[in-house]
């Protein structure tokens, strides 16, 4: 009964509460005068919160509460204090009388043994079971993970996957129909069919597939085969990624990382992109896994198909230098087939072979390889820890950088012998003092969670940041976290989404084998004349945000080579690639937005506007082709004034940027020339009849200038011709 006494006890201090209900003792007259001036005199702090959500302090005069109280002594009589008191006297007691209730009750019920947890009801029939599958559905799985297993080999057979990913399909296997769909938009290895993706991707976003909204998402944003709806393809897009769709989420960080039909929002940017990037960071294996060629169409054209391809005949003059005993040879055809890339497939076996030549003739990098490929291990070669340790054994005493990395990666990790961070820091830090990326990256990873070494983020930024000089996606992904943390520096949300953006971009997701299908087979097509599946492919990853992707599919549709537009649909589309590829910091991109609005191509002719696209070219690039334009905008005071000593200070900046440039700068300023003398000539025969005669603007059109400097290069060129040596007779 300890608390009837504590109840007691607050019912007494309620009894010699009247006493605060009269107000305190009267005052004397001089002491309300002095409380008066003083009430006058204070002032009170405020705290109330700026509009950056920051307390701050604000000074607000004190209220006059005296006259307040004169007027209360006047109205309440002592009857009424009286009366007060008892009513507030009754509330107390009538809940003193509810607590009292209260705590009955509570010790009634803790005392009764029939006090029961009231049931809860019922889950509907087969809540907590999972779903029983019919026959057909388990032949269905059953079908999609052989060919899943089939797709995801080194070199898998894909009519034979497609094959029985549409049986699989047919039968009502949704992960087999989303593949389906894809191969079916892409063109690849399906005959290409967009009426019939979108209604299978339809199907599946019906029942909610991630997948099926993903792909409606970019349908509508692109308007292939719908009318375009970027509101419907950002609902599309937003379920996607919600669903856990990897092109959704990235589509969505690039949405917002740029304001595409969306407010920029960093934040919101970084969030999607880092779920990529975590994805991407979990699936980096030891050995760095296949290289990513990337390959820009405009550059490739201008060099001649020469830009990061192999032609089969000098690979085949490599592999008859290495079977005639060439190490050199032998190292480099066994990178080329165990990163892939450059028009090579990955093929570790042959790897295997070209290193083994090369390692039984001492080179110390192809024992490393050798490491790296027992190590990882594949479907091909199985992993061996005791043979990945020998060869990296043999390369570190010939104090190779990559071997001494991997002899650190199995101490750190215990990978066939014990762990031993010591052991581990010492080979990372040989490795990385001979600028080998992954030793600088493993220092980085020790020193950031305190492996063998104290934690000291400052080193850990040093080492990332020098690993990311070499490209390593963990290195950008690690620098990306302590930028989003602020781990050891100040945060930046930009640099961290430019970060994870970077990792985003290098991914391999398994599900679709995206880098190997749509970027290397987009560029196949290409070469092939396939112009309408390599169009859907580079637009797809142009809404995930690649560049080149943009730029390839603003390239195709310029060149009128994409069928399913017509020329004028072709170069709007084109505009609008072109835009986002030169807010990536393309700059002939840039350059080519500048030609859209000088020539009017699909959009209204806007000198001002081509004039302001050039000259972000020149300033921001330093483009030579841009202050050419630049250059010849201003001799003809088209879209800025008129000056020919601005145009000729262009065209000499051009000639200096680029040594390409001095051929055309050498007969622009030759016309410049030409056309000043010429205008001197106007002014002298201004009021005579001859002046009609050297007015070239009426007689021969605005256009004179160009059919002058085509003169010009044509003289150029007899002359080169005509003095070429002759070869004697």
């Amino acid at each position: 009964m300890r608390y009837k006494v504590i109840l007691l006890f607050i019912f007494i201090c309620c009894e010699f509460s009247n006493e605060s209900l009269q107000g305190p003792p009267e005052k004397s007259k001089n002491a309300e005068n002095e409380e008066e001036e003083t009430s006058k005199n204070t002032e009170f702090v405020g705290s109330v919160e700026d509009r950056d959500g920051a307390t701050a302090i604000h000074i607000e005069p004190a209220p006059d509460l005296s006259n307040e109280r004169e007027k209360a002594k006047d109205k309440l009589s002592e009857s009424e204090i009286s009366e007060a008191v008892d009513l507030f006297m009754l509330d107390q007691a009538k809940v003193i009388q509810k607590m009292v209730q209260h705590f009955d009750m509570m010790n009634a019920l803790q005392e009764s043994s029939a006090f029961e947890v009231e049931e809860m009801p019922p889950l509907p029939k087969g809540a907590l079971e999972e779903q029983e599958h019919t026959p057909e559905e388990l032949e269905a799985k059953k079908i999609y993970e052989t060919a899943l297993a089939m797709l995801n080999k080194t070199r898998p057979d894909k009519m034979k996957v497609y094959q029985l990913l549409i049986e699989a399909s047919n039968k009502g296997n949704l992960d087999a129909m989303a593949l389906v769909a894809w191969a079916k938009l892409f063109g690849n290895p399906l005959k290409q069919n967009i009426h019939i993706a979108k209604q299978m991707f339809q199907e599946l976003a019906d029942v909610g597939n991630p997948e099926g909204h993903m792909g409606l998402g970019f349908l509508y944003a692109t308007g292939l085969g719908v009318n375009v709806s970027q509101p419907r393809a950002l609902v599309h897009y937003t379920f996607g990624a919600i669903g856990g769709n990897t092109w959704a989420q990235m589509t969505l960080g690039y949405r917002y990382w740029s304001g595409n039909t969306v407010a920029t929002s960093c934040e919101k940017a970084l969030d999607f992109y880092r779920l990529v990037a975590d994805k991407v960071s979990q699936g980096v294996t030891f050995g760095g896994g296949a290289a990513i060629q990337r390959i820009r169409l405009l550059d490739e054209v201008e060099n001649g198909y020469t830009s990061g391809i192999l032609d089969n005949d000098l690979i085949e003059y490599y592999q008859l230098l290495a079977e005639k005993g060439d190490v050199q040879a032998q190292v480099g055809l066994g990178q080329l087939h165990y990163q892939g890339g450059r028009g090579v497939d990955l093929d570790y076996q042959k790897a295997l072979h070209y290193f083994t030549q090369a390692a039984n003739a001492g080179n110390a990098m192809a024992m490393a390889y050798l490491g790296k490929i027992y190590l990882d291990g594949s479907d091909e070669i199985p992993a061996s820890n005791d043979t990945a340790f020998k060869y990296f054994k043999k390369a570190s005493d010939l104090n190779n950088p990559v071997g001494l990395s991997g002899l650190g990666l199995m101490y750190l990790y215990g990978k066939g012998v014990d762990k031993d961070y010591t052991k581990a820091h010492h080979y990372f830090l040989l490795a990385a003092e001979q600028g080998w990326v992954d030793g600088q990256l493993q220092l980085g990873n020790m020193y950031f969670n305190g492996l063998g070494v104290k934690k000291d983020y400052k080193m850990a930024n040093k080492y990332f940041s020098l690993a990311s000089q070499s490209g390593h996606v963990l290195a950008y992904y690690n620098l990306a976290q302590m930028h989003a943390q602020g781990t050891g520096m100040l945060r930046s949300c930009p640099t961290a989404v430019e970060l994870f953006k970077n990792v985003a971009e290098r991914g391999r997701w398994g599900e679709l084998l995206m880098q190997r299908i749509v970027l290397f087979q987009a560029h196949s097509d290409f070469r092939n004349r396939r112009y309408d599946e390599s169009f859907v492919q580079y637009a797809l990853l142009g809404e995930l945000g690649y560049e080149v992707a943009q730029s390839n599919a603003a390239f195709l549709l310029d060149r009128g080579e994409v069928p399913m537009f017509t020329k004028e649909e072709a170069l709007v589309r084109a505009l609008l690639y072109w835009g986002r590829a030169a807010v990536q910091g393309y700059s002939a991109a840039q350059v080519k937005l500048g030609d859209y609005y000088y020539y009017g191509l699909g959009t209204p002719v806007d000198y001002e506007v081509a004039a302001a696209h050039y000259q972000l070219a020149s300033e921001q690039q330093h483009n030579a082709q841009a202050m050419f334009n630049l250059g010849y905008m201003h001799e003809r005071g088209l879209g800025m004034q008129r000056d020919a000593h601005l145009a000729k200070r262009l065209y000499d900046r051009a000639a200096e940027t680029s040594v390409d440039a001095r051929v055309p700068v050498a007969l622009a300023l030759l016309k410049l020339q030409l056309v000043v003398g010429l205008e001197s000539l106007q002014e002298y025969f201004l009021q005579t009849p001859l002046y009609n005669v050297v007015d070239f603007n009426s007689t021969l059109g605005s256009n004179w200038d160009l059919y002058l400097i085509t003169t010009l290069a044509a003289v150029l060129g007899g002359i080169v011709y005509f003095r070429r040596p002759q070869i004697p007779q």
